[in-house]
């Protein structure tokens, strides 16, 4: 007689209840190191530290009046801070955004003056113009491979210097000529560069457009197919493509994004003062990149935000406009300027140690 061997049924013990043992890498990070890692909290916070050191140093700050201009300073800023920072995010930088403000600035008050045309004709040709430059660096950025700071770095002495060269010949002058009597000058000032009375304080529509792009920006970064582009491209170019990503469109239409924003700016610099100086611009893209830097924006690419620069830029105005107020030196600015952006790249480092910590 045969015997056979059952197999008993393999009995399992219950895991002991109580806290689960875990190691340092996988041991969840509290809430507010969560939180002090995203790059718009630490620069909000500093944002915030600036207005109220300013607010106790220059007590005119505190007036309905002083916070308007110094919103008004922020969002000639942060209009071109936007695109330089989703161009940043993109893993590129621009270092002639400066002066293709005065660029555009000086082609549509040239050809509408000379010219004896609508203004609006030149509006249309200095937007047509900011475009090509766009086109034209990020073409060359990508179909060389030459890193867009010698690119761009290029097309700025260029452009500085044909501002100068142009408008002396044009002009006969280093500025070129009013505008103000011309036909469409009024409309377009309207739409560039109109404010408006709320609660007796004088707001300039800059302040509405800054906080409309922001919001856009925000939108097309977290929202759309196109800003999931950005960040492939900035992360990893050779990465991204191979997934599909349309590389050269994502880097030639971020640098054309760049060429609308400072066509923008022109625009309202030009409807502003009615005149435009040919010698402008310079210095200012190290103050759009400054912006952006502080609001979080990574050097390398790949990270960063919309809503950042937003308060790095109101930093730059809480900064120019505070001085004046506070009855101190102009020249201090950019002592303050070397310490914000040197506080935001320490801070930054700080943060992607952080996130990639395990």
């Amino acid at each position: 007689m045969s015997m056979t061997h059952h197999a008993e049924p393999a009995v399992t013990t219950p895991p002991a209840s109580g806290p689960r043992k875990t190691d340092g890498r996988t041991a969840e990070r509290p809430l507010a190191i969560r939180l002090l890692a995203r790059p718009e909290v630490g620069v909000f916070l500093g944002a915030v530290a600036v207005y109220v050191f300013f607010l106790i140093t220059a007590p005119p700050v505190r007036e309905a009046g002083s916070m308007a201009n110094i919103l008004y300073q922020s969002s000639t800023i942060g209009i071109m801070a936007l695109p330089v920072a989703l161009l940043m995010i993109g893993g590129e930088f621009d270092l002639s955004a400066g002066v293709a403000v005065i660029t555009s600035a000086l082609t549509a008050s040239m050809l509408a003056y000379q010219l004896s045309m609508n203004v609006w004709v030149g509006v249309i040709v200095a937007l047509a113009v900011s475009l090509a430059i766009g086109f034209l660096n990020g073409w060359m950025v990508v179909k060389t491979g030459l890193p867009s700071f010698l690119i761009t770095l290029g097309t700025f002495l260029i452009l500085q210097g044909v501002n100068l060269a142009v408008t002396k010949l044009v002009t006969t002058n280093v500025a070129t000529d009013d505008i103000s009597d011309m036909d469409g000058f009024d409309q377009a000032k309207k739409i560039f560069a109109s404010s408006f009375d709320i609660g007796g304080v004088e707001v300039k529509i800059t302040i509405f457009y800054w906080l409309a792009f922001a919001a856009l920006a925000t939108w097309v970064l977290l929202r759309t197919r196109y800003g999931n582009w950005i960040f492939a491209v900035g992360g990893n170019k050779e990465s991204a493509r191979a997934v599909g990503v349309p590389v050269t469109f994502t880097k030639i239409s971020l640098f054309m994004l760049v060429g609308f924003g400072a066509w923008f700016i022109g625009m309202h610099q030009l409807f502003t003062f009615n005149t435009v100086q040919s010698g402008e611009g310079v210095g200012q893209e190290l103050i759009y990149i400054s912006a952006a830097v502080i609001g979080g924006c990574l050097l390398t690419g790949g990270a960063g935000s919309a809503i950042g620069p937003v308060f790095g830029a109101f930093m730059f105005g809480m900064v120019q406009q505070g001085i004046v107020y506070a009855g101190w030196n102009p020249d201090w600015f950019k002592a303050f300027l070397g310490v914000m952006l040197l506080g935001a790249v320490l801070i930054n480092l700080w943060v992607s140690r952080t996130a990639t910590r395990r």
